[in-house]
């Protein structure tokens, strides 16, 4: 009682902190605010409009977790065409990126968790099965869902000791976790932790990551502008990197450059300013857009494009590319490992057998910390050893293949979490109406 109370307290209270930063320019607070209006008229439209068909409901709290859920979503789709398929975001930066994505029939923000927007929402959705990726648990929604039996299960779920359900106050979201109707987990020591609190219902799964890297690097389209700056010289491609990545970078290229080495930089945030930063720092640098002969399309499908430029670091000024930019590689650098908030997506080039290296802030990705343990990735603490650590991998080959064939390993053989989560759906028979 006294929890639920709380609980919806702190609701209101950041419902008004919102509409508080919209009012002082918050762009962020702006779009949550204004993406949520009307939102219950909007739906009820759009949906009447629909095919019919059983609906899913698939939550993710952000770009990020949409992205772990994606391999299921697109293998959902493929078993089940009849059925209709609704996409809740929480945050701006994952309902902006992805409002138009074609994988589902309906994208919407997440209305705010109350309980009359909760039993509204499920008045106008009737979803036959709810499915919450990693983290998202937001009380009412759930615990509405429970009251109307209607499925509900979690994908790629991590938990950790200093999260609220382990805690003396946790007893709202322990709540949570027992009506869920099953919940999947990436690691053993998620299952060991649940079942500390007496929640059984756990099905150790993996990371549906794993399942996604792995489709892209089959589906990935040749790069031959990339292709042919590297010319199988020794190439880093540094992916998703912040300026404290960068600083790094050059001084580890400032101090050992070789005539037969090339440096590929994606950075996290692709605006003119930071591109232009980036070509400062480097003298000599290419842009990729330039490279291509424009700033705006790039002919990727031209049969061959002869590149002779001075320039041994290319700098990649457009967005989508660098997942399929990591093949070109001897050795990855992942961004982030420099800044609190932690490093970038280690799998993607990992999954085409390169060895990986980023900064120090890792500790809270498993994939991150295995890949260590096991040698396919090394981490740095600061400038200095990143030079060593690149030189060793550079100038050792028999350590740098090694090093990528662990790395290819990890992922080939952690693959397999869509197909148990799928396997489930199934064998339980919650879409018995298709």
């Amino acid at each position: 009682m006294f929890s639920t109370i709380f609980y919806n307290l702190g609701i209101a209270l950041y419902s008004a902190g919102l509409k508080i930063a919209a009012a002082t320019g918050n762009t962020k607070a702006a779009l949550w605010l204004n993406g949520r209006k009307d939102w219950a008229a909007q739906m009820q439209k759009a949906l009447a409009a629909g095919n019919g068909g059983p609906l899913v409901w698939v939550h993710a709290a952000s770009l990020g977790e949409f992205e772990q859920g994606r391999p299921v979503l697109e293998a959902f789709r493929k078993q089940h065409p009849e059925c209709r398929l609704l996409l809740t975001f929480f945050s701006p930066s994952g309902y902006e990126v992805r409002k138009n994505y074609e994988g589902v029939d309906y994208v919407y923000y997440l209305p705010l968790d109350t309980r009359k927007n909760a039993r509204l929402f499920l008045d106008i959705v009737q979803p036959k099965l709810a499915i919450f990726i990693k983290y998202e648990f937001w009380y009412h929604f759930m615990d509405t869902l429970h009251q109307r039996q209607v499925p509900a299960i979690l994908i790629s779920g991590i938990f950790r000791e200093d999260q609220p359900f382990f805690k003396w106050y946790g007893g709202l979201f322990r709540k949570l976790l027992q009506q869920l109707t099953h919940i999947f987990v990436q690691n053993e020591a998620s299952r060991n932790i649940l079942q500390q609190i007496d929640i059984k219902h756990v099905t150790v799964a993996g990371d549906t990551r794993f399942d996604r890297v792995w489709a892209l690097q089959q589906e990935a389209v040749e790069r031959p502008l990339v292709k042919q700056f590297a010319r199988n010289r020794k190439t880093v491609v540094a992916g998703s990197t912040w300026e404290s990545d960068e600083a790094a970078l050059f001084a580890w290229w400032a101090g050992h450059y070789e005539p037969d080495r090339r440096l590929v930089i994606a950075p996290h945030e692709i605006n003119e300013s930071h591109i232009m930063r980036l070509l400062e720092l480097f003298p000599g640098a290419l842009r990729y857009s330039d490279l291509a002969g424009t700033h705006v399309s790039l002919p990727e499908d031209a049969p061959h494009v002869d590149i002779e430029h001075p320039g041994k670091v290319l700098i990649i000024d457009n967005i989508g590319m660098l997942s399929s930019l990591y093949r070109y590689a001897c050795v990855a650098y992942v961004g982030g490992g420099f800044d609190k908030n932690g490093i970038h997506n280690v799998l993607e080039p990992a999954t085409y057998g390169k060895p990986v290296v980023f900064g120090p802030v890792y500790e809270e990705y498993a994939e991150a910390v295995e890949l260590v343990a096991l040698g396919g990735a090394f981490t740095v603490p600061h400038e200095p050893a990143l030079s060593q650590q690149m030189e060793e991998l550079l100038m050792n080959d028999e350590l740098c293949t090694q090093a990528g064939y662990i790395a290819g390993k990890y992922v080939s053989e952690s693959r397999g979490a869509t197909g148990k989560i799928l396997a489930y759906i199934q064998e339980k028979r919650f879409l018995t109406s298709v």
